[in-house]
């Protein structure tokens, strides 16, 4: 079952488009991925989603059901923001279940779904605590909780890990994917940082200028980049790009094979190994602890190789460097994968 369809849904503020006519559909019980640089258009379109902005022009149905023009609260949707929006004068247990009282839930189902919800998010010792007694990944857990005790099928959240430090991002990276995976959850998840959407997503909506560039898989977003952006956007180290000149590399004696139409090629630096014909000079290295990511020079273009990070290779030296031609990225003059 899809869980959110997008028929050329399009957004704009007059002369501004911050969504241009898109085709969307997101399965249910997936784990989907909005992502993409500041301005890009993914969160206008989980505002648009949660009903928070009204498409200019399309059509949005969550599981089936056409809802362009239905309130926020009657979608069945819940969702965690990046401001946690607690109420500091409430207890943990009174945050949770805010919602519910609001929506005069009978007290009995409230006293349930209360209990469900501590338990799951390991929240039970710090019900009756104020938000301000609590730890950043612990009032990260209150905004989810109140998100989970909705019973909603489904839940977005906008970039709700950025104001956690680097160590409890990652611990609740895998509680969140686990609580998914538990749960069956439809999950729509904004954010901007590649290594969160790549460890997190069963599929990656990656988003330029208002415009989708590529929906994959976090394995074929990146073996296998639609575009010019989506490659050089995936990945801790951009992916090496280098103009063509006929079958040459563009200032270079090295000769390939390219496709009909290819005017540039890539390939990654993990790819690009230090065994090969091709000799070339060492501009400078960036020592990373695992990796030694070491700069060399193709004519007037840079290519970068990921060698391991016990090695020492001085600038101004040469080095002898190949690859595998399977490992070959090939993209035309628009930019789109040959």
């Amino acid at each position: 079952m899809t869980a959110v369809t997008f028929v050329q849904v399009t957004k704009d503020w007059g002369s501004t488009i911050a969504l241009h006519p898109t085709d969307l559909h997101l399965q249910a019980g997936q784990f989907s991925v909005l992502l993409g640089p500041s301005g890009c258009g993914k969160t206008t379109t989980l505002r648009l989603i949660a009903g928070l902005e009204t498409p200019s022009a399309g059509q949005i149905s969550i599981f089936g059901s056409d809802v362009t023009t239905t309130p926020p609260a009657l979608r069945g949707v819940s969702m965690v923001f990046q401001n946690y929006a607690l109420f500091p004068h409430l207890s943990v247990a009174e945050n949770i279940v805010f919602g519910l009282r609001v929506r005069r839930v009978a007290a009995s189902e409230i006293a349930e779904r209360l209990k469900k919800t501590l338990d799951q998010l390991s929240l039970a010792p710090y019900q009756d605590r104020k938000p301000g007694q609590l730890s950043g990944g612990q009032q990260q857990r209150v905004a989810l909780a109140r998100a989970l005790v909705a019973d909603s099928r489904l839940c977005l959240m906008d970039e709700p890990l950025s104001n956690l430090d680097a160590q409890l991002r990652l611990e609740m990276r895998h509680e969140l994917r686990a609580l998914q995976i538990k749960l069956g959850l439809s999950v729509v998840y904004v954010t901007h940082d590649q290594t969160e959407a790549m460890s997190m997503a069963d599929r990656v909506v990656l988003l330029k200028d208002g415009r989708v560039e590529q929906v994959a898989t976090p394995f074929e977003l990146y073996q296998a980049p639609g575009t010019l952006f989506a490659a050089q956007f995936i990945g801790t180290s951009r992916m090496n790009i280098l103009k063509l000149e006929g079958a040459r590399i563009a200032g270079t004696a090295i000769r390939l094979e390219p496709p009909a139409g290819a005017s540039c090629v890539g390939i990654r630096p993990e790819d690009v190994v230090l065994d090969g014909p091709y000799v070339l000079p060492v501009s400078h290295s960036e020592f990373t602890g695992a990796d030694l990511l070491v700069h060399v020079r193709a004519g007037d273009q840079t290519i970068v190789l990921r060698a391991q990070g016990k090695q020492v290779v001085n600038a101004h030296t040469q080095l002898a460097l190949g690859w595998d031609a399977r490992h070959l990225h090939w993209f035309d003059h628009k930019g789109l994968r040959i």
